[in-house]
């Protein structure tokens, strides 16, 4: 198990060649401050970092020369490793799905929580798997139909349908995802300030 782990995080971690590691005979060489200091030897560029006691660091190696940088290599690596966990868990979320259960006259409070969780899915970027199921035997599909179009229409301002309503066996399962470029939090808390301002006019009105 902890061989396996250890593949895992070698797998994982970003290696870039630094001092005397670097092959490259010519490099272009950016210095500590960001400014680019120009075509060097690597002889040149290494003498260069010393002087400022920080590392040369091969960020660019299929670039033609390949680029380097003059910076501490353990800040550098770091900055790095973070941005790569970042990408990692972006595409993690994207890749996920989710899943919601309604039940047609299901009470009002339980399918609003239910489509409040599923706005919180949608906004971490997941795609939502939306089941009708009946709780007892219905004498025909109908009222799966109307909760499912009830529900995807009540989604609609943050979602769009990625797999059309269908049956399987006696549930209707419908797939749905983010609309991408949309803020979906931002029409969240927008949607709650509108709710919240409805009900303070309400309280206004039978005062």
């Amino acid at each position: 198990m902890f061989v396996k782990n250890l593949r895992r995080v070698q797998q994982n971690k970003i290696f870039f060649r630094k001092n005397e590691l670097i092959r490259a005979e010519t490099l272009r060489v950016i210095g500590s401050d960001g400014k680019q200091v120009g075509i060097l030897t690597r002889t040149e560029a290494l003498a260069k970092s010393k002087e400022v006691e920080l590392d040369l660091v091969e960020i660019a190696p299929n670039a033609n020369p390949p680029v380097a940088k003059i910076i501490d290599y353990k800040k550098f690596a770091y900055i790095q490793e973070k941005k790569a966990k970042e990408e990692r868990k972006k595409q993690k979320r994207g890749e996920q799905m989710k899943e919601i259960w309604l039940t047609p006259f299901m009470a009002v409070n339980d399918y609003e929580t239910r489509l409040d969780r599923v706005r919180e899915f949608l906004g971490d970027s997941a795609k939502v798997r939306v089941t009708i199921r009946p709780k007892r035997r219905l004498s025909n599909f109908q009222p799966l139909y109307e909760m499912m179009r009830k529900a995807l229409t009540d989604l609609s301002s943050v979602s769009k349908i990625e797999q059309a309503p269908k049956l399987l066996g006696k549930q209707l399962v419908a797939i749905i995802s983010p609309i991408k470029g949309e803020p979906i939090r931002q029409a969240q808390g927008e949607q709650n300030e509108n709710e919240k301002n409805k009900n303070q006019n309400e309280e206004i009105s039978k005062a």
